[in-house]
């Protein structure tokens, strides 16, 4: 009886994957994270250089794959601002659009966050656009930060007051090298799901420090944010960077991706391709990526 029911659930779930992959197509956009170019020799298990050949590889396959657009992650270059113009040199070859988040390693030699939001021809730090009936959230969990030069502003004591909140709860992030969302754009992103609520939108959100599972890499206010979030069912998943060894989760029902680094590894690459169908969310991974369906 017990092999029986095996057999059964497995052929159950073999079905329900098939009738996934057979459901229509609405859309398809490519994902990578961490690329992290540096025109510098390698260092333990980050490959600086070769992100160029990688990443050559990955928008080669998006094209032949006809994505109908990318998402960048964050942290496209780790240590010099002038390195940009050589990685956006290479993404110039998508045939279709890139949508850019900016990572902590990409303030580098930043003084102005605007500046670099232009460079990365972004409309603001944090923002949304919407492909047929789904909204694309794109938050900014370097906004409050270390490295995002909130000395002498108001985000300079919301930093202090996240870093405490660590400190008294024994959080793990408590970290120079992550951020956290401000009190403004949380109250943006609480009226922009809520409008999305009322549409009867799907969403998904993009972060590069990741919400879920907690870890050293966590953002500052990760709570605050699963907290808004969890409240809206039009949420239906949570695709994160920063976190290169990757992660996976589930918070509430709705699924935590944190998508693998493509700067670690000499030879294997990093990157994914999102399908989304009428009931499905498919995540199909290269080198590193394992493949997901939800």
């Amino acid at each position: 009886m017990k092999t029986f029911i095996t057999l059964f659930v497995y052929l159950a779930f073999l079905c329900g994957n098939a009738l996934a992959q057979d459901a229509p197509l609405i859309l398809k956009f490519g994902l990578f994270a961490d690329a992290q170019y540096a025109d510098c020799p390698s260092e333990n298990t980050r490959f600086y250089r070769e992100t160029l050949r990688k990443m050559d590889t990955c928008v080669s396959y998006f094209n032949w794959q006809n994505v109908e657009f990318t998402i960048n992650l964050g942290d496209i270059v780790d240590r010099k601002n002038s390195d940009l113009k050589t990685i956006m040199s290479c993404l110039s070859r998508l045939d279709r659009e890139i949508y850019h988040l900016t990572g902590n390693h990409d303030y580098k030699e930043v003084a102005d966050g605007s500046v670099l939001y232009r460079q990365l021809n972004m409309p603001a730090g944090y923002y949304s656009f919407q492909k047929q009936n789904w909204i694309f959230i794109m938050l900014n969990t370097n906004e409050v930060s270390a490295y995002a030069h909130v000395v002498g502003t108001e985000k300079e004591q919301e930093l202090a007051e996240m870093l405490e909140h660590i400190k008294q709860t024994g959080g793990k992030q408590g970290y120079r090298w992550n951020g956290g969302v401000s009190k403004k754009q949380m109250k943006w992103l609480d009226n922009l799901l809520a409008e999305c609520e009322k549409n009867k939108n799907n969403v998904l959100i993009f972060t590069h420090h990741p919400l879920y599972p907690e870890s050293e890499f966590t953002a500052l206010n990760n709570v605050e944010i699963l907290n808004t979030i969890s409240k809206y069912p039009c949420v239906k998943a949570v695709f994160s960077g920063h976190h290169h060894a990757g992660a996976f989760g589930y918070f509430k029902g709705i699924p935590m991706i944190t998508h693998e680094g493509m700067i670690e590894t000499e030879k294997q690459n990093a990157y994914s391709i999102v399908e989304l169908t009428r009931d499905s969310i498919l995540v199909r991974g290269y080198g590193r990526v394992p493949s997901r369906s939800f």
